[in-house]
């Protein structure tokens, strides 16, 4: 083991060092809320590509992946690599779409309420901020966990160690210090991800001795056809695409790009980059399945830090200590971009609430929320055992959101109305089969008489019915609407937070923005559509 005194030391200069650069790279360059929250046009294809990549590569592909592969196998691997791939592709699209219908946006909340009214965007908000919001504090668990089970390092202060220092970077600098951090800690994490994997294949014997390992323990993790694998690997598809749809994370940077071409091209580099690394990393709880003491099932389970199971007493300090600074590295950067998707996610909201803030207002409170948020996630962080089950959580809401959600970028006909039913719909399918935590299945099944399905434990059912049925319905509900939303709206509705935009455009106003003789959508009962947001 470690010494929690050399683990404390790795940290606290780990993160001392991208505190320093995040606010060496943002210096002089925040003179607004839009650059705090959007970093608008400033990054080429390379940026971009690094940070997509380095935003996905959290400690949870440490943690929840490796599970995921103790459990289900080569299967679930194959399964986790696709999930993480589908909505990087799927952005390659939405992105340039987003960026056509509303060149001047900031978050998925203001379009949800521009397209589809308040009762959906209320719904979207809430699920948006949850999600992301239980993705950081996944984050932060995983890394307390680990540095507790490799150096005893007590939870709270890994917490608050990483929350505090990602916070003072990602506060001052926004978008920006996270954009540049992740380039930097992306160059230095893949290198340690294969160093570190290629170190544990040589020290197990190579790749022979590390299958026969697994086929001793468990020969079903080694068979593609093994069906709770590979139902739990088609879930994970489902799971992490409708999830990912509701990240604040990937709005954030289409607007960062400066391009439509650069959004459609960085994403592709992401599709495969992610995938691969999903892959590789879901492997790794095959592995320690077979060469290392996992416990998959009862009271000793352990299968949640497999990973960590296989480092612990089998391998020599310097490697231990490498992906310890791997795993730092990792949920920095994925903390500081997710706080600032969830800081800007608010930002963009408050011109609603506030009466007419100024610049100053917006940046102190998207400054002001980056706080809070990080100290709610420490204190949920300490109390959380499980990342995988944190994740599949939120990702039932998001499977069961997102198709609703993206479906008016491309359709005017779903209302407000017929998106939220389809969403609601979509989630009481998927929870009746979800396999919930503390009991709480069997609890609202008494209540109901007995009348729930029994809980899909590799979760297809849940996942799969949360988006496919919410998809259908989405499609149903636009084909039978006789109403139309014009689209060219969303571009007039949605402005800049900062005043006059760039190159001759019109100022942030309601009544300007749409004309002198053109009502406003949200007020005027005469506009198609009115009466469904």
């Amino acid at each position: 083991m470690v010494s929690s005194t050399l683990a404390l030391g790795l940290t606290v200069v780990t993160l001392a060092v991208f505190a320093g650069l995040g606010l060496w790279f943002s210096r002089g360059r925040v003179g607004s809320v839009e650059d705090l929250i959007t970093a608008r046009g400033t990054a080429g294809e390379g940026r971009l590509s690094t940070t997509l990549v380095a935003s996905v590569m959290g400690v949870w592909i440490l943690l929840s992946a490796p599970e995921a592969g103790a459990l289900y196998g080569i299967a679930a691997a194959v399964g986790y690599g696709l999930g993480e791939a589908a909505p990087m592709l799927a952005y390659s699209r939405l992105g340039p779409q987003i960026r056509e219908l509303i060149p001047e946006g900031h978050s998925l909340t203001e379009y949800a309420y521009a397209r589809y009214g308040g009762a959906m965007y209320a719904f979207v908000l809430a699920v948006s901020a949850l999600y992301m919001f239980v993705f950081l504090a996944a984050e932060l668990t995983g890394i307390s966990l680990a540095f507790h089970y490799v150096a005893g390092v007590p939870q709270w202060q890994t917490a608050t160690l990483v929350a505090g220092f990602v916070l003072l970077y990602t506060a001052y600098g926004g978008l920006r210090a996270s954009i540049a951090t992740d380039a930097v800690q992306l160059f230095v994490v893949l290198p340690l991800l294969v160093g570190s994997v290629a170190a544990l294949l040589f020290a197990l014997g190579g790749p022979g001795p590390v299958v026969d390992g697994v086929a001793e323990a468990n020969p079903a993790l080694l068979d593609p056809g093994y069906v709770p694998g590979l139902r739990f690997g088609v879930a994970l598809v489902f799971a992490v695409l409708g999830a990912e749809l509701l990240n604040q994370t990937w709005w954030q940077r289409i607007y960062a790009a400066d391009g439509s071409e650069t959004v459609e091209r960085s994403f592709r580099v992401a599709t495969v980059a992610n995938g691969l690394v999903l892959l590789l990393a879901t492997l790794l709880g095959v592995v320690a399945v077979g060469n290392s003491d996992v416990v998959t099932a009862g009271a000793e389970y352990n299968a949640g830090v497999a990973f960590f199971v296989l480092l612990d007493g089998a391998f020599s300090e310097p490697l231990v200590v490498g992906v310890l600074l791997l795993a730092l590295l990792l949920v920095t950067s994925t903390a500081d971009s997710l706080f600032n998707a969830l800081s800007s996610l608010v930002t963009a909201d408050l011109p609603r609430v506030l009466d007419d803030p100024d610049d100053r207002t917006l940046r102190l409170g998207a400054r002001a929320v980056t706080v809070v948020v990080a100290v709610a996630a420490v204190a949920v962080s300490l109390r959380a055992r499980s990342v995988l089950s944190l994740f599949f959580v939120a990702d039932l809401l998001g499977a069961a959101v997102g198709v609703p959600l993206v479906y008016g970028l491309f359709s005017g006909r779903l209302s407000g109305r017929g998106a939220l039913a389809s969403a609601l719909l979509g989630l009481a399918v998927g929870s009746a089969f979800f396999p919930f935590p503390f009991g709480l299945h069997g609890a609202v099944d008494s209540l109901l008489g007995g009348l729930l399905p029994a809980p899909d434990p590799t979760y297809l059912l849940p996942f799969a019915g949360a988006f496919l049925v919410s998809s259908t319905a989405s499609a149903a509900a636009a084909r039978l609407s006789s109403r139309e939303f014009d689209l060219d709206r969303l571009s007039r509705e949605i402005r800049r937070l900062d005043g006059p935009v760039a190159d001759g455009g019109t100022p942030r106003d309601s009544t300007e923005a749409n004309g002198p003789d053109e009502p406003n959508d949200r007020t005027d009962p005469t506009f198609e559509g009115a009466e469904d947001r």
